[in-house]
């Protein structure tokens, strides 16, 4: 013992020392999570959800996303989502909720930042068509455990802790009701809070980026929302995310909440992008052009024998092909199925020679 300091602690001794004394009765403590499914020796700095938030984000599936639609296929505009900044926006949302309600924020993180590992290449235009394809259809929420578990890493995946897997399993509500607790919900409620966040992120900035395309105009957004929200992209997000922490505090026990009014106006405006963006001609017309493009890219590749020589060696004997295929699409950006595509299947113009 020296100056104060304990030279026999590590550093992540001392961080898993310091949540216990500062974080909620309901944060999970990272001291006391339930482990990997490949035991392995622990990092003398880093907390276990530290450890998985760096895994992550040092992924190749993550430097995907940057490529890899929101809403709008393959944008040509600077300005618009992509999976990459829609990922990091619901990090930034949910780990400012988890601190003000002192959760886990290491935790909150780390399931943020991988719960959309799994998305396919065209956004939901692409799950459709490989839940349609795919033997047992395709969820993008499974796709990204498995992302983490096996696809990760050339089939050992990245060996993540039960806490930050389980979050990424459970994130997605889709239009199910967004605060009701369910028995298939996440175990932690740092997963709860990304599960909030997810929604929140999404309402807000698919609502920026169709106004920005001129899908809609100000005028046909509900004015509850509005009114309540706020007319602003800054103003609708500090509205959500002060509510909850305002309402989760005062409440006192381990559920999150809003307010019926900001739970209402949320409700009603993540229905009306559903009405009029996600299932708008203009979105379907592009999402019709994606579907041929991944259904002929599947069937391409479900006939080529030699050229999973190499992917097969990761896959245990016996795997359907068609698992095999749909990991290699679900695994590609926008870019490179339409380069795929091209390549495959657009006639090269002929230069002579013969």
């Amino acid at each position: 013992m020296k100056c104060g300091i304990n030279y026999h602690v590590t550093i992540r001794e001392s961080l898993e020392k310091l949540e216990e004394e500062i974080l909620s009765p309901w944060a999970a403590k990272a001291h006391h999570s339930k482990g990997r499914l490949v035991s392995e020796p622990e990092c003398p700095l880093r907390t276990c959800f530290q450890r998985d938030r760096d895994r992550i984000i040092h992924s190749k599936a993550f430097r995907r996303l940057k490529h890899k639609t929101q809403v709008f296929l393959a944008p040509t505009g600077d300005h618009y989502r992509t999976r990459l900044t829609h990922t990091l926006e619901v990090a930034q949302i949910a780990r400012t909720i988890a601190r003000a309600l002192r959760l886990n924020e290491d935790l909150t993180e780390a399931i943020a930042l991988g719960h959309d590992l799994g998305h396919t290449p065209f956004g939901h235009a692409g799950e459709e068509v490989l839940n349609e394809l795919v033997p047992g259809g395709f969820r993008h929420y499974e796709q990204s455990l498995r992302v983490v578990d096996f696809l990760e890493k050339e089939g050992r995946g990245l060996n993540l802790t039960f806490e930050v897997r389980d979050g990424i399993l459970k994130h997605s509500k889709g239009l199910g009701p967004i605060l009701t607790p369910d028995e298939d919900g996440p175990a932690t409620l740092e997963g709860e809070v990304v599960r909030l966040a997810d929604i929140i992120a999404y309402v807000n900035h698919d609502l920026d980026d169709a106004l920005r395309a001129g899908l809609i105009r100000e005028k046909d957004i509900p004015e509850n929302c509005l009114r309540i929200l706020g007319r602003r992209h800054a103003e609708r997000i500090n509205t959500m995310v002060s509510d909850v922490i305002r309402e989760t505090l005062a409440a006192e026990d381990r559920t999150l909440h809003l307010s019926a009014p900001v739970l209402k106006a949320l409700e009603d405006l993540r229905s009306f992008l559903f009405e009029k963006v996600y299932r708008s001609p203009a979105v379907r017309r592009e999402f019709e052009k994606a579907r041929r493009i991944l259904t002929d890219l599947f069937e391409y590749y479900l006939q080529q024998e030699t050229v999973w020589e190499k992917e097969m060696s990761c896959y245990e004997e016996g795997t359907p092909k068609e698992r095999i295929v749909c990991d290699f699409i679900a695994g590609m950006t926008d870019r490179y199925a339409l380069y795929l595509y091209e390549k495959l299947f657009i006639p090269k113009p002929f230069a002579g020679g013969l």
